[in-house]
């Protein structure tokens, strides 16, 4: 085994130890980059926790449950993206950020990608993986089109304002939603924010992306700005579904508006 994985496999042979010995618990497997097999010094470990009974929302039950599994000195439930059966932790000796998501079998059926299963009761955690299909959830164009030139408009308004770290910030929310993910779909790649696109991505749309990075001050946001347009315009008109309805007025006055900036 690589050096740089004994850590992560060493704490996955923990948790296996402890769950073995919990009769509630159904099974382990690790989601991520343990999939893909490139995980570095560098990873997280992305744990998927099943048992007979549910432990998750409950925050103290969570944090009781993942307690056990190593030196916990640090977690909190993941409501700020939208999952409450998500604990993310941070164990150490050695010092490692591990996501546990806890499940129920029947929870397991809905899930974005199919994980390594390490251990499980019976094959049931196999079982339903080959009953089911992961379903990463898809990207919708029609969805940021009726959004994008609004966000536009706001953030104009912020540099117009000289709020530029607000405007900083908007920028970096449209790489991480728009330019990010529309970059992975052109690479044929799942839309998965911004990860990775320093190894991923064409060296031209590195560039593009790099040129959306401002400094807070008004004429680095307004050239920024005017690149994030035509960037969004550009990967926009060759990824985009023929039925996408573009709000073409909404597109014009934004863009009139942006140009007295």
């Amino acid at each position: 085994m690589q050096t740089i994985l004994q850590p992560f496999q060493t704490f996955i042979d923990r948790v296996v130890e402890c769950l073995r010995e919990d009769p509630g618990a159904i099974g382990l497997a690790v989601g991520g980059s343990w999939i893909s097999a490139d995980m570095d010094a560098y990873s997280d470990l992305d744990l998927v926790l099943v048992t007979e009974q549910a432990i998750a929302p409950d925050v103290a039950h969570m944090r009781a449950y993942a307690s056990r599994l190593g030196t916990l000195i640090g977690a909190f439930r993941g409501d700020h993206v939208g999952e409450p059966r998500l604990l993310i932790a941070l164990y150490d000796c050695p010092l490692l950020h591990v996501d546990i998501k806890f499940l129920t079998l029947p929870e397991f059926y809905e899930r974005v990608e199919d994980p390594v299963v390490v251990w499980e009761r019976n094959g049931l955690l196999t079982s339903v993986i080959q009953d089911s299909m992961a379903e990463y959830p898809p990207f919708d164009f029609q969805w940021i089109e009726d959004r994008f030139w609004i966000w536009v408009h706001y953030a104009a308004l912020k540099i117009g304002r000289g709020e530029y770290f607000e405007a900083m910030d908007f920028l970096s929310f449209l790489r991480n939603v728009v330019f990010g993910p529309m970059v992975h779909l052109r690479k044929g790649g799942l839309p998965r924010g911004v990860r990775r696109l320093e190894t991923l991505a064409d060296q031209t749309d590195l560039i593009r992306l790099r040129n959306t990075v401002a400094a807070p001050e008004r004429e680095s946001l307004r050239k920024a700005m005017t690149e994030a347009i035509a960037f969004y315009e550009e990967l926009r008109d060759i990824l985009a579904p023929a039925t996408l309805q573009k709000n073409d007025a909404a597109q014009t006055a934004v863009l009139r508006y942006v140009a007295t900036l």
